[in-house]
């Protein structure tokens, strides 16, 4: 059982990142923290690394939450990235959610350099992480996952352990297929019902009254209503793990009808210069039709 004094590095400043980082630290976790923007980690009050090899050599369990797996590629092999320095008996513990096949290239390049590598990918966006009620998939060595379960208690309420590698990654993507398609029919729908002459905010109530009742209307009922869409989960985002879950059909030779469609509405968003706001912004692509 890790001593609760020991101090864990955190990679990864981005919206969900920082919101966990900031979990921890008010659960008493010791953090250091990296961040290629460093400003952006400043106000978590906690020791900033110059590098994530320098982070490495602070801390003995790291967490990732990055973009995507180019991003996690960079911190791991990169040439001041963790695994360019004696990282025998780490853990690093990536939360990023990751092509289902690059993230074999990261567990085989933590066995080189003598360390543990968890796919831990989440489910749920900034408000559950803030309350530490995200949903965490596991895979990776069921040995060492009992020694990373406290930590991971503490962000998250509810934990799969899937075991085989890919597995945790492979199931994050058919989720966020539910949550991109929702969020997209959602906005449509709302967007249909206010051309048909219905205030918004009417057709939000009736909606979440009826067949809209879900947890992605819900969260997003405010952003609808008021036309901030300020970022908690980016468009870009959900397109790329949408691009993965296709190149995921595609070697199960399996067709994906609602994915693909949907990915494109969020190209859109992408092409509109807007893929850097809440994937919830996906309704001013179809009011405009």
């Amino acid at each position: 059982m890790m001593e609760p004094a020991e101090t864990v590095g955190f990679i990864g400043m981005g919206h969900l990142g920082h919101t966990i980082a900031r979990r921890l630290i008010e659960q008493g976790v010791p953090l250091v923290v990296w961040n290629r923007t460093k400003s952006k980690a400043l106000d978590l009050g906690v020791p900033v690394a110059e590098t994530p090899e320098a982070l490495a050599d602070r801390a003995d369990i790291i967490f990732l939450n990055l973009f995507d797996s180019d991003a996690v590629a960079s911190v791991l092999e990169g040439s001041d990235g963790i695994f360019s320095r004696e990282c025998t008996g780490k853990i690093i513990i990536d939360t990023t959610t990751n092509h289902f096949g690059r993230v074999l290239s990261s567990y085989r390049m933590a066995r080189v350099h003598g360390a543990t590598y968890f796919e831990c990918p989440v489910l749920g966006s900034v408000v559950p992480a803030s309350q530490g009620n995200l949903t965490v998939l596991v895979s990776g060595d069921e040995g060492a996952y009992k020694k990373i379960q406290p930590l991971l208690g503490k962000i998250g309420s509810t934990i799969f352990y899937l075991g085989e590698p890919t597995l945790a990654t492979k199931m994050k993507l058919v989720n966020n297929l539910i949550l991109g398609s929702f969020m997209a029919t959602c906005a449509e729908a709302v967007a249909l019902g206010e051309a048909a002459g219905i205030p918004r905010e009417e057709v939000i109530r009736i909606l979440l009254a009826g067949a809209g009742s879900s947890m992605v209307l819900n969260a997003k009922r405010e952003n609808l209503i008021t036309g901030d869409f300020s970022p908690h989960f980016t468009s870009a985002l959900i397109y790329k793990d949408l691009h993965y879950l296709q190149d995921l059909c595609r070697t199960m030779n399996k067709p994906l009808f609602t994915g693909s469609a949907v990915k494109e509405m969020y190209a859109m968003a992408l092409s509109k210069g807007i893929g850097h706001l809440d994937f919830s912004a996906v309704y001013t692509i179809c009011r405009e039709f």
